[in-house]
C-alpha cells in the first residue's frame, strides 16, 4: 500500500514472463503482486533494489477469485512469475490409482510423522534438520515415484482407514465428517505444493518470505535441489494465522453447550493451528537464513523452533531521498488536522477502533478529518462494517475512504500518520511517514514502540517521534492523536525526532547491504543437489 506504484492492469497469463532458470526464486505467499501492502512494497522494493538479479517468482494463493489484477508493474529483472492456487479444485489432476494399500500407508504415516516431529518442537527444541530432512525427502519421493498419491490420500481404502483410525486416537469433536473433510482440505495443498516444486525451473537459491506454504514450498525445493533457501518473516506468520483462525466462523466447534470451556480451544481450531506451527518448523529446519525485522520476532522465532545460529535481524529500509523530496513539499506552519490511516481495510488493522475515534477527534476539533488511504477489496464484508460505523456514528462529512493512494502526493497534506492494527511487525509505512515528516500514533503492537521511542539508549536519545496507545482503545487514540496535533512545539519535537531516526537506522541502503551478504553467500554457494539422498 505505501509503495508509489499504482495498481497496473494484469498481464494476461500467457504473457507472464518464462525463463529456464533463474538466480533467486521468491515464493510468494498471498503477497506480491497481485495484494498491495507492506510486504508487497518490501519485495517490489528488494527485487528493484537488485537489478542485477534475475528474479523469478511463485505467487500462492487460495482461489482466483480471491485476488484482482496485478497490483504491481513487474519489474524488468523479474523473468520468470507463475501463479498457483491451493484450493482451487479445476487445477486438480485426474484420479489415478498406482499404489498398493501398504506402499501408501506407509507413506502417510511418513508424512504425518514428519508433522509430529516438528510439533514437539517447543518441548524438545529445535528441530532436527537431518530428521527433518530425511522425512520431507523420503515424502517428495514417495509424491515423485507414484508411491503415494493425492488420490490415495483422498480416495483410497488405506487412507480411508487411516483416517477414521486417526479420528478415532486422536480426535475429542464429535463429528467425523467434519474430521474427515477437515483432513482433506488440510492435506490437499501439500500435493499442489509438491507439483510446483517438481515443475518449477532451476534456481541458484530460493527466498520465501513467510513460513506457511510458502514456506513448506521453500523446505520441500530445498531438500530436493540442495539449493540454499533463506527465510524473511515480516510478521511471525504463526501468530498472525492464530489470530486468522480465532476469528475464522467457517471452522466448526460441534461440542454441547455443556461440553464448552472457553478457556480451551476447539478441536478444529487447535489442529489447524499445530498445522500451521508444524509447517513452520519444516521452514525452519531447512532454511539456511532465517531473517527476522527486529529482536522482539527473533526471540520469537526462537521460541518457535528456530536455530539461534541461524537467525538475524535486518529492519526493513526506506528510500529517504524520495521521501525527503515529499518532506520539502509540505507547508510551513501547524500540522495538518488530518489523521490518516493507510493499509488494507481489513480486520487485522482495526479501522473500526480508528473510526470510533475519530469520532472523540471531531468533537474537539471540529476542523479535524479521518482519512483511509487503502484497498478495501480484501475483504468487501468488513471494509462495508467499517463504512456503517462511519455512518452510525455521524462522520460522514469527517472521515473519508481514499482507496489507493501516492504516498508522494498524501503525505504532505497530512498531520498524523494512525496505526490502529491489532498485529504489525515492522511497518514501512511509520518510516515512511517519518521520513516524509509526519509523525505517529500507533498501537503497541510489533516493534511500533521501537520505532516511535527507539532502541537503545542512544536511539531513545532523539526522543519520541509520536505516540504508543493500547490496542483497540478508541478513547486512547483519540487522547493521543488530539494532544500532538493540539500542541505545535510537541509535534515539531516528534518531527524531528521522527526524521533523525530514520536516517540513522532505516535507510534502504544499510537494508540493501545486509541483503547483498545473504544474496552473495547464497548464489555462490557449491551445487549439493540431493547429496544426503
Amino acid at each position: 500500500m505505501s509503495t508509489a506504484t499504482r495498481p497496473t492492469a494484469e498481464t494476461p497469463a500467457q504473457t507472464l514472463p518464462r525463463a529456464d532458470g533463474v538466480d533467486i526464486m521468491l515464493l510468494l505467499e498471498g503477497t506480491f503482486p497481485y495484494v498491495s501492502g507492506g510486504v508487497s512494497s518490501w519485495v517490489n522494493q528488494i527485487i528493484r533494489g537488485f537489478p542485477d538479479i534475475r528474479f523469478g517468482g511463485v505467487f500462492v494463493g487460495s482461489r482466483p477469485e480471491d485476488y484482482g489484477p496485478m497490483r504491481y508493474q513487474l519489474p524488468p529483472n523479474v523473468v520468470h512469475l507463475e501463479r498457483h492456487y491451493l484450493h482451487d479444485p479445476a487445477h486438480d489432476p485426474p484420479p489415478r490409482r498406482t499404489a498398493s494399500a501398504r506402499s501408501a500407508l506407509a507413506q502417510m504415516q511418513t508424512l504425518h510423522e514428519a508433522f509430529r516431529q516438528a510439533r514437539a518442537v517447543p518441548k524438545d527444541g529445535p528441530v532436527d534438520p537431518d530428521v527433518m530432512g530425511r522425512m520431507l525427502r523420503e515424502t517428495i519421493d514417495a509424491m515423485e515415484s507414484g508411491a503415494m498419491t493425492e488420490h490415495e490420500l483422498l480416495h483410497g481404502e488405506a487412507a480411508w482407514s487411516y483416517i477414521t483410525d486417526q479420528y478415532r486416537t486422536f480426535s475429542t469433536d464429535p463429528s467425523f465428517v467434519d474430521y474427515f473433510w477437515t483432513v482433506r482440505i488440510m492435506h490437499a495443498p501439500i500435493w499442489k505444493l509438491a507439483r510446483i516444486a517438481r515443475s518449477l525451473p532451476p534456481a541458484r537459491a530460493y527466498h520465501t518470505i513467510s513460513t506457511g506454504y510458502a514456506g513448506f514450498l521453500g523446505a520441500l525445493l530445498k531438500v530436493a535441489t540442495g539449493r540454499p533457501l533463506l527465510l524473511s518473516e515480516h510478521g511471525i506468520y504463526t501468530k498472525e494465522r492464530k489470530i486468522d483462525l480465532f476469528q475464522a466462523e467457517w471452522i466448526r466447534d460441534n461440542r454441547g453447550v455443556f461440553e464448552k470451556d472457553v478457556s480451551q480451544l476447539s478441536y478444529f481450531r487447535d489442529l489447524w493451528i499445530r498445522f500451521f506451527e508444524s509447517l513452520g518448523r519444516m521452514c525452519y529446519a531447512a532454511a539456511d537464513e532465517i531473517v527476522s525485522l527486529y529482536e522482539a520476532n527473533r526471540l520469537r522465532q526462537l521460541a518457535d523452533g528456530a536455530p539461534a545460529e541461524r537467525t538475524r535481524n535486518i529492519p526493513n529500509g526506506i528510500d529517504l531521498p524520495r521521501l525527503t523530496r515529499v518532506r520539502a513539499a509540505r507547508k510551513d506552519g501547524p500540522p495538518p488536522p488530518v489523521l490518516c490511516l493507510i493499509g488494507r481495510v481489513v480486520p487485522i488493522k482495526d479501522v473500526k477502533t480508528f473510526i470510533r475515534a475519530m469520532r472523540t477527534v471531531a468533537n474537539e476539533r471540529p476542523d479535524a478529518a479521518g482519512w483511509i488511504a487503502g484497498p478495501e477489496d480484501e475483504d468487501p464484508a468488513y471494509a462495508r462494517e467499517c463504512r456503517a460505523v462511519v455512518e452510525g456514528l455521524g462522520l460522514a462529512d469527517k472521515v473519508r475512504f481514499l482507496g489507493f493512494q501516492k504516498i508522494d502526493e498524501l503525505l504532505p497534506k497530512v498531520g498524523l500518520l494512525i496505526l490502529s492494527s491489532i498485529s504489525e511487525a515492522l511497518p514501512l509505512v511509520i518510516l515512511e511517514g517519518f521520513a516524509a515528516g509526519v509523525p505517529s500514533v500507533s498501537t503497541d503492537v510489533g516493534s511500533c514502540r521501537q520505532l516511535i521511542e527507539g532502541l537503545g539508549d542512544e536511539d531513545r536519545a532523539l526522543g519520541s517521534a509520536g505516540a504508543i496507545v493500547r490496542i483497540a482503545d478508541p478513547q486512547a487514540l483519540a487522547r493521543a492523536s488530539l494532544d500532538l496535533l493540539g500542541d505545535v512545539a510537541r509535534w515539531q519535537a516528534a518531527q524531528t525526532a521522527g526524521v533523525a531516526r530514520v536516517e540513522r537506522y532505516y535507510t534502504q541502503e544499510r537494508m540493501f547491504g545486509a541483503y547483498a551478504e545473504l544474496y552473495r553467500s547464497a548464489l555462490e554457494a557449491p551445487d549439493r543437489a540431493r547429496s544426503k539422498r
